[in-house]
């Protein structure tokens, strides 16, 4: 009897860590029926001669929840071998909602998240007010690939306590409340909790979203409320510009309510092994036997800064000049004086921006997220006599504009990245697609680790590096029927030739509801990607099946 499809001949990387094997894989229906010889034919077959054959990447840290309304097929991820996405990290989530609040939800995501709100309003239907009825909705949309969610720590402290959530601690009422809609959001489909710590996630009068004062009791009682309902993930983006050893034991106290998992953010910082604040505080936490887990941006990161959108500087003439379109960008360019203004403008600027490190991602066709010092602004300044923000002008004046830069504001240092992305269990990820749309473009962080991480650095082994991204970001949202090739288990499998695999540079395109735009990132070196049996991406192309399903707890 012949198989739906057979992917022949290709390098087995099974999700488990295993060494690669030569073989085959059969799909029937949505599954994967046979793993190492299959005799019968296919189908439909794919030759995978020379090619690696892995399950298919699983993205822990995105913000999709919007763009799902309008852009099914979840790109720039799902040109990148992503075949599941976690939805609502960092608490700003659409659900629950009350029936006149949906304006609230939006601006508060637009804020936090950089998606603009009328994208939000128009983009989604607001048919629902409950965590499950959100994820009915999105159902509907068939999403080309898997979407499971997190139910929000801003949302439901505003559908508790409406207005008095953003200044004001719970009454034991609330709390009590607070508790049974997140065991409620559990019962329905969320695979867990999120909340946001940070100072900088702000509404649009500029107080901190809700939850970000919360005390550790308030978070303790949840982490519980989640226990009860079933088990689930505790997502957190924590305070670490004060308190670090009390947000450390916070996560902690997470973890012993729950008994369960909690997941975190983390960063590098500029010093060799600065990243084993981290990892330290973890391993010891696990030798305790607490599921605490951290992910991490796999390399620099920061603002994408051209012509395109961001500017560098703000300050003076460059307000004149961010106001104009592309279009007349160029063209102010050509004009010796108001490039003067610039220049003096930025001299003159004090701003956050005018002190973070300016980088070039190059005029290859990959860019060059190496950052070392001979892609800085600042080098090509001094060699040519030129302050950063001429050196920034002349590039993009030569390159009519294309020139992109990054404004490195996350993981100075590579050495620590590597150090931080090896160890115990900090997965590689934060790529937060559908996030800061139009500033920040690193939802193809699973390419890059295959490309710089294994192919060039030799920081992991294939099989390693293949793991990190599918079985054990499966285990830490709780899915037990993929991350892993194997008879039985969903058919999301990927087929990538390892010698091409590689991102694309960044484009900046208008394709959000009222032509909104954002930056996206293709990716290459990817022969297919396959979401619960249905081919989905052929030859770096998606083909329009949307083989996607809502993953609910």
């Amino acid at each position: 009897m012949a198989h739906d499809l057979v992917i022949r001949n290709g390098r087995l990387i099974d999700g488990t860590g295993g060494a690669p094997t030569l073989g085959d894989l059969a799909i029937d229906g949505d599954t994967i029926t046979a793993v190492g010889q299959v005799a019968s034919p296919g189908r439909r077959e794919i030759d995978a001669d020379g090619h690696a054959v892995t399950p298919g990447f699983i993205d822990l840290h995105t913000h999709l929840d919007a763009q799902i309304g309008w852009d099914p097929y979840l790109t720039p991820i799902s040109w990148h071998g992503v075949t599941t996405a976690l939805l609502g990290n960092c608490g700003v989530t659409f659900a629950p909602v009350r029936p006149n609040d949906a304006a609230k939800l939006a601006a508060m995501m637009e804020t936090v998240e950089d998606i603009p709100r009328d994208a939000i309003l128009t983009g989604l239907p607001w048919n629902w007010e409950g965590y499950g009825g959100y994820l009915d909705s999105i159902e509907g949309i068939a999403p080309a690939i898997n979407v499971a969610g997190l139910v929000g720590h801003c949302a439901v402290r505003y559908y508790v306590m409406g207005e008095r959530a953003v200044d004001e601690q719970p009454t034991e009422a609330d709390l009590e409340r607070i508790a049974d809609v997140v065991a409620e959001s559990i019962r329905e489909g969320a695979v867990g909790f999120s909340t946001s710590r940070i100072i900088g996630h702000v509404l649009p009068d500029g107080r901190d979203v809700p939850g970000t004062h919360a005390q550790h009791s308030e978070l303790i009682r949840i982490a519980e409320s989640v226990k009860a309902a079933g088990g689930g993930l505790m997502q957190n983006i924590l305070n670490m510009s004060g308190d670090f050893d009390g947000e450390m034991e916070l996560i902690r106290k997470q973890a012993r309510a729950t008994g369960d998992r909690v997941l975190f953010s983390i960063t590098a910082g500029r010093s060799d092994g600065s990243g084993r604040l981290f990892t330290d505080k973890i391993d010891a936490m696990r030798a305790e036997g607490l599921d605490v887990n951290g992910v991490a941006i796999p390399r620099g990161s920061g603002f994408v800064a051209g012509l395109v959108n961001t500017l560098p500087w703000n300050h003076g003439a460059w307000k004149d000049f961010a106001a104009l379109d592309f279009a007349g960008r160029l063209a102010a360019l050509d004009d010796p004086a108001t490039v003067a203004r610039l220049i003096e403008d930025a001299q003159a600027d004090t701003d956050y921006f005018s002190k973070v490190p300016l980088y070039w991602l190059g005029d290859a066709e990959t860019p060059n997220y190496v950052f070392d010092e001979e892609s800085a602004v600042q080098t090509f300044a001094d060699r040519a006599g030129e302050h950063p923000a001429e050196t920034f002008l002349r590039m993009s004046r030569e390159s009519r504009g294309e020139a992109l830069f990054v404004l490195r504001l996350f993981n100075p240092n590579m050495r620590a990245v590597a150090d931080l992305i090896s160890r115990g269990e900090v997965l590689p990820g934060l790529g937060d697609a559908g996030a800061h749309v139009g500033q920040v473009m690193d939802a193809g962080w699973c390419s890059f680790v295959l490309s710089h991480w294994v192919r060039e650095e030799g920081l992991f082994a294939i099989e390693e590096a293949v793991r990190r991204m599918t079985s054990a970001p499966a285990r830490i949202i709780g899915l037990e029927d993929r991350g892993t090739l194997a008879a039985g288990r969903k058919a999301d499998v990927n087929v990538i030739d390892l010698g091409r695999v590689g991102e694309w540079m960044p484009e900046f395109v208008h394709d959000f509801p009222g032509g909104a735009g954002r930056f996206v990132q293709r990716a290459r070196g990817y022969r297919a990607t396959i979401c619960n049996g249905a081919l989905i991406l052929e030859n770096d192309e998606l083909l329009g099946a949307r083989g996607g399903r809502v993953l609910r707890s």
